[in-house]
């Protein structure tokens, strides 16, 4: 009889414990959105842009029924007065329930970041318990968010892939470009007197072209979609461009370089020598003397020959010390440039605040009210740069200097 009132007891719990699938969501329900886009109207509404994924398109290689060709995303765009009431506006176009879980990008339009900025709509993204804040942000260089999102891209079926592997695969490789989430950017926005970076993305082409599927079809499509950049943002608007050196030197002092590619002049031909980096770190400390901040900089690169285009004896221990200074002073000028840059736009990108902040908590908190306009533009920083060259690669000796040799 115990037993059998145990029994029922458990019974009675599980009924109540075990509530089943109240919450389901079905597949053939869900219209998956991969981008957005987020652009302001002339008439001050928000504009949303959204990329929605068609699973049978993407799985069956752009095929549709009877064998016409149809795109793997389809693009459903609304307007209104905040995000929210655009996104409710979008649902009322699509028999599908909109759901932002898969939404991996955020592209916002240059006009928007630039002249109102991104904190008012990154409280409704962050609000949303659906929407991943780890979604990587972008801004349109020179277009709007809109014609991003619309562009179909060749390789990657879906548009907002080709934009995330690109930044991973740049940022990897050549290092002028970061990937940076939602996250990250909320963070630097929040944080005292700390500017913030976002990588720029640009279409080459025409865009009413990079809609179509006949751009697909050509083996040079054209209109892509294009890495271009890093945005500069103070308190949240975009106030400056950086490319090249700037840009590299920037990522470089965040500590963010995986990998790039460094050229040195030699025995007068410019950019004779290709030292690609392997392995580097950044490290920042901050010291108060005289009741001013002191920045103190020191990087260490490891990395290895990747081309020579005149006769280098690298054997030779001396001239691979010569290499490394060579390396070491570029790689200190770069770094130099990203600061004089960032001080003339009077915005600490650099996260200089930060560490002073980390390591004179109670002087800092006289200095962050004026930080970017008055400290950080005449802010003195000491740079020291270790360089090496671990390889040469598969050749040892120049195939130049073997040619050289030949012909005496």
């Amino acid at each position: 009889m115990k037993r059998k009132g145990i029994f029922l007891l458990l019974m009675i719990a599980m009924t109540l414990l075990l509530t089943s699938c109240w919450s389901k969501k079905e597949l053939t329900d869900l219209a998956i959105v991969s981008a957005m886009g987020i652009d302001k109207t002339k008439d001050g509404r928000f504009h949303l842009t959204l990329q929605i994924i068609n699973p049978g398109n993407v799985a069956g290689g752009m095929q549709g029924g009877g064998g016409s060709q149809s795109p793997p995303i389809t693009i459903y765009s609304a307007s209104g007065d905040n995000i929210v009431e655009a996104s409710r506006r979008a649902s009322g176009r699509i028999s599908r329930r909109l759901y932002y879980a898969h939404t991996n990008l955020v592209v916002v339009g240059e006009r928007l970041a630039r002249k109102e900025g991104l904190n008012t709509l990154i409280d409704a993204l962050d609000r949303d318990p659906e929407f991943r804040n780890t979604s990587t942000l972008v801004i349109a260089k020179n277009s709007t968010a809109a014609d991003l999102v619309k562009t179909l891209t060749p390789v990657d079926k879906i548009p907002a892939n080709k934009v995330l592997k690109t930044l991973e695969f740049t940022e990897r490789k050549w290092g002028e470009n970061v990937k940076t989430s939602l996250q990250e950017v909320m963070k630097s926005i929040e944080s005292p007197g700390r500017g913030t970076v976002v990588s720029g993305f640009r279409l080459v082409g025409n865009a009413q072209q990079a809609q179509k599927l006949d751009n697909l079809q050509e083996s040079a499509p054209a209109a892509t979609l294009r890495a271009s950049g890093i945005a500069v943002l103070k308190q949240g608007k975009l106030v400056d461009w950086l490319y090249g050196k700037p840009a590299r030197g920037t990522v470089w002092i965040l500590d963010k370089i995986q990998g790039t590619d460094i050229n040195i002049d030699w025995a007068g031909k410019k950019e004779a020598i290709a030292y690609q980096s392997v392995r580097q770190k950044t490290s920042v400390s901050a010291q108060v003397k005289n009741g001013k901040p002191h920045i103190s900089i020191h990087t260490r690169v490891e990395g290895d020959i990747g081309d020579m285009e005149v006769p280098v004896d690298i054997t030779n221990p001396k001239v691979i010390t010569k290499i490394e200074q060579f390396v070491r002073k570029e790689i200190k000028k770069e770094l130099r440039v990203a600061i004089e840059r960032a001080q003339k736009n009077k915005t600490d990108i650099l996260g200089f605040g930060e560490v002073v902040h980390r390591t004179r908590p109670n002087q800092f908190k006289k200095l962050k009210t004026e930080w970017n306009d008055v400290y950080f533009p005449k802010l003195d920083v000491d740079i020291a740069v270790e360089a090496y060259v671990r390889r040469a690669g598969l050749r040892n000796k120049s195939f130049l200097s073997g040619v050289k040799e030949n012909q005496k």
